[in-house]
């Protein structure tokens, strides 16, 4: 007989989400993200982190600043946006991104110009924001499905 408790689906994916987003420097925020086939394939990840080639060390880390230069908002490009942008194989029409926290606006546009059809999330703490509220009406609008991430409740034992 097989065992009967290993991970779904969305358990494995939103576990690779959850593990690219520990990659981030981000003090306050580290979200991941996990791009998959149509038939369970991983095809990329990204978190949320400064472009190549800018300097964690010399660009802002902080929420709020007396200029709004100085914060890190303007710099950091959003785990979605990343995952999208290190895919190198062509196409991502139909797939499905598995991501730490619901998508702004920006990478909603980006998620929806991509291809990609379902956003599985699992926190949506800034689900009252403006940024929110219009990436959940473009994605409807496009015709992307998104869903909240839902734990099975069952603990898993890992050994190495």
């Amino acid at each position: 007989m097989k065992r009967k408790d290993y991970l779904s689906w969305d358990e494995y994916f939103m576990g690779v989400a959850k593990l690219a987003g520990m990659r981030s420097k981000d003090p306050g925020t580290q979200v991941g993200a996990c791009i998959v086939s149509a038939d369970n394939k991983i095809l990329s990840m990204g978190y949320n982190g400064f472009p190549i080639g800018c300097s964690d060390d010399e660009f802002p880390w902080e929420r709020e600043a007396e200029d709004e230069f100085d914060t890190k908002y303007p710099y950091v490009t959003h785990s979605e946006l990343n995952a999208i942008l290190n895919y190198r194989g062509g196409s991502l029409a139909g797939a499905k991104l598995y991501v730490t926290l619901f998508p702004c606006n920006e990478c909603a546009k980006a998620i929806i110009q991509s291809g990609i059809k379902e956003v599985i999330y699992d926190c949506d703490k800034y689900a009252e924001t403006l940024s929110v509220k219009a990436s959940k009406r473009l994605m409807r609008a496009a015709g992307v499905a998104y869903r909240a991430y839902s734990r099975t409740g069952r603990v898993v034992r890992m050994e190495f």
